[in-house]
């Protein structure tokens, strides 16, 4: 169904439109929740409540091209993830090592990556500490700034970057210690 018309169904609350647009989008904003929430459970529950928040809030919603209705229903789903991150404190900051700087760390090239498993790596992203997690998320895939995601999170920016340099470190040794388990 074209999205201009899948989003006026739904600003009309037909509940065709709601079933379609459920259909059309259930996957991918079950992906997103579950790489902010870390588990299944979670995950849907977070992917219900976006989705009623999206059902509520096709009046501010504004077509702007193909494309348009799944980066704004995209948005909103991770707003959720992210409001309830904050509502169970799991964004807290970890401390700077002040005066230290953080060793480089080699990261694996694509062609190493590519041989893993995309279940194994959003298993490896899954288990990372909530605010590495989110900051990895919000940086690599949603494409933020460290900027924006401070202002996001409440938190600085050179935090942010702290911590997205810490989970690529952790997610550089799960990738290393894999390859060598799996004889890649």
């Amino acid at each position: 169904m074209d999205e201009r018309i899948l989003a006026e169904g739904c600003r009309k609350g037909e509940e065709t439109a709601r079933r379609a647009l459920y259909e059309s989008f259930a996957g991918r904003l079950l992906g997103i929740c579950l790489r902010y929430a870390g588990d299944r459970t979670t995950a849907e529950d977070l992917m219900h409540d976006a989705f009623l928040k999206i059902y509520g809030a096709f009046d501010r919603f504004a077509y702007r091209g193909p494309g348009s209705l799944r980066a704004w229903i995209e948005r909103i789903t991770v707003n959720v993830a992210l409001e309830w991150l904050r509502s169970r404190n799991r964004l807290t900051s970890l401390p700077l090592d002040e005066g230290r700087a953080q060793e480089p760390v080699a990261e694996p090239d694509p062609g190493q990556v590519a041989r893993i498993p995309r279940d194994v790596l959003m298993r490896f992203v899954a288990e990372l500490p909530d605010g590495y997690r989110t900051v990895f998320n919000l940086y690599c895939i949603e494409g933020y700034s460290h900027r924006e995601i401070a202002r996001m999170l409440g938190i600085n920016e050179k935090s942010s970057s702290s911590q997205l340099f810490r989970a690529r470190a952790l997610l550089t040794r799960r990738i290393r210690e894999y390859e060598k388990s799996q004889g890649l």
